[in-house]
């Protein structure tokens, strides 16, 4: 077992791993390592997300200045934006360590208690998918927050006894890509809570400039300009399109990423022009030609794709809809005329949606959320 992935495991995971996942460790191990490796350490050098940016920078030079930990941290947004790496810039600001763990690994409260009474002080604990944990654990994680100390029970029963255990100020930094599944004593004792939102392609273009500096990849502005347009605002994405045009230029190409080699292997690897994959189309063409357009249900468009509801809602969905390819009705899905036009089809006449039955797209991955 690779050294990264037994700290993942370590940091976060429940152990419990299908044997194929065990089969494919160290390349999972790698992965994560290069990924590792792209994420900036400062503040300084994280771009885009501007006001979050301030703000967290605000917030950890006051509690600097007064020699204490900062107030609780909630970090909100889609996957692939940023979370984790501010939670690791956090401790890295404030020169503290930082201990990772994730939501669905804490499933009792004792695993909670057993991370808490292990703290040092000032420590950074970072709860990824912090919505997930379960919630005799999160009653406890509000008096920790809010008070610095748990109540051990001991015994059961009539005999049960609760000893209180006092804990060292520390600064929880949570991550959520639904934070509306929060509960709002939790929420409440978070002292700063910041929305990540989807990056604009010239925020994009310089991380990637920063990513093939540090990849030692050979690039022409012109083609990261073209990874950056195809990369659906999110800086996960488009580092892993960065490394798989990297792969095509050094196997079929002269080494360069240029655009012909960027091009080529975005075709390849089913990635439009939009930034649409092979489930984003899969999607939109079920929805014309099996469908007509719609309104159809998620489950039914679901399976029309062969992929489970939750993929399609937490993965294709978003992304479609913050494009205008997808229109949310209450009586389903339906595709716009963009979806249409964009598959090189004829919208059939009386299919567009009446703007009663419309909704906006107001929710965690939508441009209508407040920070």
């Amino acid at each position: 077992m690779s050294k990264g992935y037994a700290s993942e495991v370590r940091e976060g995971d429940s152990g419990d791993f299908e044997s194929s996942r065990v089969l494919d460790a160290r390349g999972e191990a790698d992965e994560q390592q290069v990924e590792a490796a792209l994420r900036p350490k400062r503040l300084a050098d994280f771009p885009g997300q501007t006001r979050v940016r301030d703000q967290l920078d605000l917030v950890l030079q006051a509690a600097k200045g007064r020699g204490a930990a900062p107030d609780h941290i909630l970090l909100s947004g889609p996957p692939g934006l940023g979370k984790t790496t501010l939670a690791m810039i956090v401790a890295a600001e404030l020169e503290r360590p930082i201990r990772v763990t994730s939501g669905p690994a804490i499933q009792h409260a004792g695993d909670l208690a057993a991370v808490l009474s292990s703290l040092d002080e000032g420590e950074v604990l970072f709860l990824d998918e912090i919505h997930r944990m379960a919630r005799a654990a999160e009653e406890m994680l509000y008096l920790a927050m809010e008070d610095f100390r748990v109540d051990v029970i001991v015994g059961k029963g009539a005999g049960a006894t609760a000893i209180p255990l006092e804990l060292p100020p520390f600064t929880v930094v949570g991550a959520t890509t639904r934070s509306g599944l929060l509960p709002a004593p939790l929420r409440d004792r978070f002292g700063f809570t910041g929305h990540l939102d989807f990056y604009a392609p010239e925020d994009l273009a310089l991380i990637l400039a920063r990513s093939a500096g540090l990849l030692k990849v050979d690039a022409d502005a012109a083609a990261i300009e073209v990874i950056a347009g195809r990369s659906r605002g999110t800086p996960r994405i488009a580092n892993r399109l960065l490394r798989r045009v990297r792969d095509w230029a050094q196997v079929h190409g002269s080494g360069r990423v240029d655009v012909a080699a960027t091009q080529a292997a975005l075709e390849l690897f089913d990635v439009d022009e939009l930034g649409l994959d092979r489930l984003d189309r899969a999607v939109l063409d079920a929805l014309c030609r099996r469908y007509a357009g719609g309104p159809v249900g998620i489950a039914t468009l679901a399976v029309a794709v062969g992929e489970e509801s939750d993929t399609v809602e937490t993965v294709a969905e978003p992304y479609l809809v913050r494009q205008g390819f997808i229109i949310r009705t209450p009586r389903g899905r339906a595709a716009s005329p963009l979806a249409w036009s964009h598959l090189g089809l004829t919208a059939p006449a009386g299919t567009g949606i009446p703007p009663a039955q419309q909704t906006l797209p107001l929710d965690d991955s939508g441009p209508g959320r407040f920070a």
